[in-house]
């Protein structure tokens, strides 16, 4: 577990980070904690109700600002107490803390924090893989092939119309000829009485039965 530091890594300086921040000036969270395991330290057991009042309301406020000072007076500004009360119950609740470089913080309570930040950034990269395998650029690889699957087919087709057009499937059909001219340069004539099974309109009937 990290001191709580400046971006700079300069320990004693105010962090300017959004209270409580992960990455990207996200505010982390609600910290995690088993009330089973706080309740079964016995350095908690034998607190005061007033002592363990100062406890939760530190431990509040390094979870929020990250430290807090070490100087009784002006510790007991921030949480709002008296500054007497403060000086002599603090040192029932140190247990709980660290002091380093003029800070006082949770170390549980900045595990957790890293803890989570660690998680946020492995989950922010594993997105941006995930979109850049979806939807970015295409390798020179699969660019390549994909060309030579589009050649591939078109060379196929070709050959393909090419046995076609030499069987002759793709040949237009035979279109019926038509009459040549005559000498007179008149095309000949079918007269109605010439086509089989038909004729001349004209005919008389009564004629045609009087033949026979």
């Amino acid at each position: 577990m990290k001191t709580p530091t400046s971006p700079e890594g300069k320990a004693g300086a105010l962090d300017p980070r959004p209270h409580g921040s992960t990455t990207q000036g996200r505010k982390a969270p609600a910290y995690q904690e088993y009330a089973s395991d706080m309740i079964a330290r016995l350095d908690y057991r034998t607190l005061t109700l007033p002592q363990r009042g100062l406890l939760y309301s530190m431990r509040l406020e390094c979870w929020v600002n990250q430290f807090l000072p070490d100087a009784p007076g002006v510790l007991a500004r921030i949480l709002g107490f008296d500054a007497a009360e403060v000086a002599a119950e603090v040192p029932y609740v140190m247990p709980f803390f660290a002091c380093e470089n003029g800070r006082i913080f949770a170390p549980d309570l900045e595990a957790y924090r890293e803890h989570l930040e660690e998680r946020h950034k492995r989950q922010s990269a594993a997105a941006k893989a995930t979109n850049a395998k979806r939807w970015g650029p295409k390798t020179r690889a699969a660019a390549v092939n994909s060309g030579g699957i589009a050649k591939r087919s078109g060379k196929r087709n070709d050959e393909r119309i090419g046995k076609r057009i030499a069987s002759g499937s793709l040949l237009s059909r035979e279109e019926p000829s038509l009459p040549s001219q005559g000498d007179d340069g008149l095309l000949p004539t079918t007269s109605i009485g010439e086509w089989g099974g038909f004729t001349d309109f004209t005919q008389d009937p009564d004629e045609d039965g009087g033949a026979e």
